[in-house]
C-alpha cells in the first residue's frame, strides 16, 4: 500500500483556537498506539490531563507510550490493558480504573477497526461490532460512576462518514459473529461495497445513535455534568487503512489514500470535543468537506437520534453485556 504523509493543516489551529488548561483533570482513551487516539492522548497530556491509554497489551503499546512519554516529558501518562475484543477484558479495565480514580472527566472511544473478515470474537460478536461498539457501551456503563463525579465530564464518541446509509439492523448486534455475510469480493471490497463495508457501515452509524441515546438518557435523568460529543475524522492516513489492506477489505493500491489529510488533522474532531470550552452536549464536530479540514460543529442527520433506533442498539447491546441503566 503507498505510503500517504499529508501535511497537516488544521490541529494547531484547533487547539489554539479551542485550547483550555487541563491540569488536574483524568482523561481515558482508547486506541491510542497510533493514528487519531496517539494524537488525541499526546495533546491532552500536553495541556495538562492525566491520560489513561486504554490498549491491549503488546509491543506496539509499549512503544506508543514512550514515544507519548517522549513527545510530552512532562506528560503524565497511565497504561491499562483493555481488550476491545474481550469483554472481561473491558470490565478489568474499568474496574482497574475505578480502584485507582475517583473520578473520570474525560473518556474518548476512538478506537476501531475496518471492513475486517466475518470472525467472531472469544464472545462470539462480529470483530467489528464488538470492537467498534459493544464494548465502547459495556465502557462507558462501567466507568459512568466517575464521569458523574466529576464538576463537567465529557463522553466523545467516534463515527465516520460511513455512517451514512440504511438504519441499523439487529442482527449484527447479535451473537452471530462469522455469520455475518462472509468476506465480499474483490470487486466489491475495492469499491468499499459488500458484507465487509456493511458491517462497517452498522458500527459507525451505531456509534453515533449510542451517543444521541445516552445524551437523551442523561438529560432525562437529570444528570446535566456529562457532556455527549461525536466527531468524525474524514478521510485520515492512519493505520486503519493499512490493516484494513493487509486482509482483504480495500485495494491497497488505490489512489483512494491520496485524498487524506493527515492523522493530527483527522483527530482535530475528538480533540476539540475534548477540549473546546464552548462544547455542548450533542455537539458534532468534523470536516465539513466530508473528507478533510477543519472540525467545524456540523448538524446530525435526523435518524441519529431516531427513538427506534436508540431503543434497538440499547436493547441489543444490553443483551450482550447486561443492563446499562441511567438513574
Amino acid at each position: 500500500m503507498p505510503v500517504y504523509n499529508p501535511e497537516t493543516l488544521h490541529l494547531p489551529q484547533v487547539i489554539q483556537n479551542h485550547k483550555r488548561d487541563l491540569s488536574g483533570q483524568i482523561a481515558a482513551v482508547t486506541g491510542t498506539t497510533s493514528g487519531t487516539g496517539f494524537v488525541c492522548a499526546r495533546e491532552l497530556a500536553k495541556l495538562g490531563a492525566h491520560v489513561i491509554l486504554l490498549n491491549r497489551e503488546s509491543d506496539r503499546s509499549a512503544a506508543a507510550l514512550a514515544k507519548l512519554q517522549e513527545a510530552v516529558p512532562n506528560g503524565s501518562f497511565e497504561a491499562v490493558a483493555c481488550d476491545l475484543q474481550d469483554f472481561a477484558s473491558v470490565r478489568d479495565a474499568a474496574a482497574a480504573i475505578r480502584t485507582k480514580h475517583d473520578r473520570l472527566d474525560i473518556l474518548v472511544n476512538n478506537a476501531g477497526v475496518m471492513a475486517l473478515q466475518d470472525l467472531a470474537t472469544k464472545d462470539g460478536y462480529d470483530v467489528q461490532i464488538q470492537t467498534n461498539v459493544i464494548s465502547h457501551f459495556l465502557l462507558t456503563r462501567d466507568l459512568l460512576s466517575l464521569l458523574e463525579k466529576s464538576e463537567q465530564a465529557r463522553i466523545v464518541n467516534h463515527t465516520s462518514m460511513a455512517r451514512l446509509g440504511p438504519p441499523l439492523e439487529s442482527m449484527y448486534f447479535e451473537a452471530r459473529g462469522g455469520d455475518l455475510g462472509g468476506d465480499g469480493t474483490k470487486e466489491e471490497n475495492d469499491q468499499f461495497q459488500g458484507p465487509r463495508w456493511s458491517r462497517y457501515h452498522q458500527t459507525k452509524l451505531a456509534n453515533c445513535v449510542f451517543n444521541y441515546g445516552l445524551k437523551t438518557k442523561l438529560e432525562a435523568a437529570g444528570k446535566n455534568n456529562i457532556l455527549c460529543m461525536i466527531a468524525h475524522p474524514g478521510l485520515s492516513a492512519t493505520n486503519l487503512q493499512v490493516t484494513t489492506a493487509a486482509v482483504g477489505g480495500m485495494d491497497g493500491d488505490s489512489d483512494f489514500m491520496s485524498r487524506a489529510q493527515s492523522a493530527e488533522d483527522g483527530a482535530g474532531g475528538i480533540v476539540r470535543a475534548s477540549i473546546d470550552p464552548e462544547a455542548q452536549s450533542g455537539d458534532f464536530y468534523g470536516p465539513t468537506a466530508g473528507w478533510q479540514g477543519y472540525p467545524d460543529k456540523l448538524e446530525p442527520e435526523e435518524n441519529l437520534s431516531d427513538p427506534g433506533q436508540i431503543e434497538l442498539l440499547w436493547s441489543a447491546c444490553e443483551a450482550a453485556v447486561g443492563p446499562f441503566e441511567i438513574a
